[in-house]
């Protein structure tokens, strides 16, 4: 604690963790504020607002697809403060045209030919802000703290994310969408000025040519990085678990409104009730492994999240609400009988989803030298990306084809048995040839 409160009163560390704060507190003020109001205030279609939901995941993930190997050879190769700097810059033309297309849908200018589409550009745009600035997070910090200061600020920069997510999901479910169209353009404007003061973070070690070619650099980066056995597994076991979760919050919106008559409110509680179990999730974890970095809970973690995922579903199938009684609002809704079976169900799939997946993250990073982080970064959010962009578009192809949401849920419930399968190979491959420690 005395070295987070010290971390926190400088400047080396004080700005990069008020800008990645920022970010994310933007992105999902924005990302929700948008598909909230289209699905409950645009639509009344069940399959309509799945795909739109579909759609807006997809174009948020496809950019760390295709520009996650260049993003990662620019934060080992690139003086990381100047990128920062020129990433934030850009986050305030993004969000000047996503709070346009949000304005123009609330008052109803325009909305299918010019609103919709500036939206979904925006959130595209926003999507290649975190493509390039996510592998720096991870990669300055070593450059930035002393060698024992770097566990801290790495703790301080997940719990700052995830109270920036919170916070972010909690206002686009309350406040109106022109406060929050208003919201972002401010929320851009901070993290450029806090950016300004992030310390010079140049290249370390030998600096080679980027390679532009996204394909060519991606498979490059994916089959290197996937040399390490261990490596791969993990990150393909965590990509199984961001399939899952990617299906999960695209059905979150259009389940809370047709299948539990519940209102935005209500959408953004389950929002708020995943983020906050994902992060007692890693709390426990750690707290089980004792800092040890290892995947021996893994298989156990995501079977349990399984499970849950079922009784989740088991407990919408038996909902039943008054349609004539309209949306329930969040006080409605708690009292309703199944509503806390309902949210504890959710609270176990993101506990036992964070007990699996944090501990993967730190493993795929400790296996690698420390020149090599931003770019491992970057294959997994290649390969991560991939499989998300795959679930949201299985999940748009089962809505279209009819198939209700609450059955859909079941579909995750198969998913996470192939991520504890891939989580037992990797704990097999740890115990022939246990991670370094740095």
């Amino acid at each position: 604690m005395t070295t987070s409160t010290h971390l926190l009163r400088r400047r080396r560390f004080l700005p990069l963790f008020v800008t990645q704060l920022l970010g994310a507190f933007n992105d999902n003020l924005f990302k929700n504020a948008m598909v909230l109001y289209v699905v409950y205030s645009l639509y009344n279609s069940e399959s309509a607002e799945a795909a739109f939901s579909g759609v807006a995941s997809a174009l948020f993930i496809i950019p760390f697809v295709v520009f996650s190997a260049l993003s990662g050879q620019l934060a080992d190769m690139r003086d990381k403060a100047r990128i920062i700097r020129l990433v934030k810059l850009a986050e305030i033309g993004i969000m000047a045209v996503g709070a346009s297309g949000l304005l123009l849908a609330w008052r109803g200018l325009l909305v299918e030919t010019v609103a919709i589409p500036l939206m979904l550009a925006a959130l595209f745009a926003m999507g290649m802000h975190s493509t390039f600035f996510g592998p720096i997070k991870y990669a300055i910090l070593p450059q930035h703290l002393k060698g024992e200061e770097v566990l801290a600020g790495t703790g301080l920069v997940e719990a700052g994310t995830y109270i920036a997510i919170l916070a972010g999901t909690i206002l686009a479910g309350w406040i109106p969408v022109e406060w929050a169209a208003g919201g972002v353009v401010v929320t851009a404007v901070a993290g450029w000025i806090s950016a300004r003061f992030v310390p010079p973070a140049p290249a370390q070690g030998e600096v080679h040519p980027l390679d532009y070619h996204f394909i060519r650099a991606s498979i490059t980066l994916i089959r290197q990085t996937a040399a390490d056995r261990r490596v791969f597994l993990a990150i393909a076991a965590i990509s199984f678990f961001w399939a899952v979760g990617t299906i999960l919050f695209i059905q979150f919106p259009p389940l809370a409104k047709n299948v539990l008559m519940a209102s935005k409110e209500v959408a953004s509680l389950f929002l708020v009730v995943f983020s906050i179990g994902v992060a007692l999730g890693s709390i426990s974890i750690n707290a089980l492994l004792k800092g040890r970095v290892s995947a021996r809970y893994a298989p156990a973690a995501v079977l349990a999240m399984s499970l849950f995922v079922v009784a989740f579903w088991a407990v919408c199938a038996r909902w039943t609400a008054d349609p004539a009684a309209g949306l329930m609002n969040a006080a409605r809704f708690l009292h309703h009988p199944l509503a806390v079976p309902l949210l504890l169900a959710l609270l176990g799939i993101s506990v036992s989803g964070g007990m699996f997946v944090v501990p993967l993250y730190a493993f795929m990073t400790t296996c690698v030298e420390k020149t090599q982080t931003a770019r491992t970064v970057a294959a997994n959010n290649i390969v991560n990306s991939g499989a998300m962009v795959f679930a949201a578009l299985l999940a748009m192809g089962l809505s279209a084809a009819g198939v209700p949401i609450v059955r859909q849920l079941l579909l995750s419930a198969v998913l996470c048995l192939g991520s504890a399968w891939l989580g037992w190979r990797l704990y097999r491959a740890e115990c022939c040839h246990p991670a370094p420690t740095h």
